[in-house]
């Protein structure tokens, strides 16, 4: 997978964390730092980890009487997109690795 397909990959996740109106990882009013590929990483799995945690609330809140039926279901949708992209992402990646050390020198 080239940086242009990770890249895709990354910003359709930050536009379902958009979406979805999580907070965002960093806040929008402090000016982006240069980060590097670990902490785009890090900021993706934090994404999906909070996207299921909101779902599994939701699920909670639900069967105890206190959640919306529709807004439940978004959110279990929501958490299995993103984790599906993140495994997509994996997938590619892992592909992309073996690719190269399987090249000849």
């Amino acid at each position: 997978m080239d940086d242009i397909g990770i890249n895709r990959v990354l910003g359709e996740m930050r536009a379902l964390q958009q979406r979805s109106q999580l907070p965002a990882a960093q806040p929008v009013a402090e000016p982006a730092k240069e980060s590097g590929f670990v902490d785009a990483l890090r900021d993706a799995v934090r994404g999906v980890n909070d996207k299921q945690v909101d779902a599994a609330r939701a699920a909670e809140d639900f069967q105890l009487g206190r959640g919306n039926l529709v807004e439940t279901m978004l959110k279990s949708q929501e958490s299995g997109i993103a984790f599906r992209a993140a495994v997509e992402a994996r997938n590619r990646a892992v592909s992309a690795y073996q690719t190269i050390m399987n090249m000849p020198l």
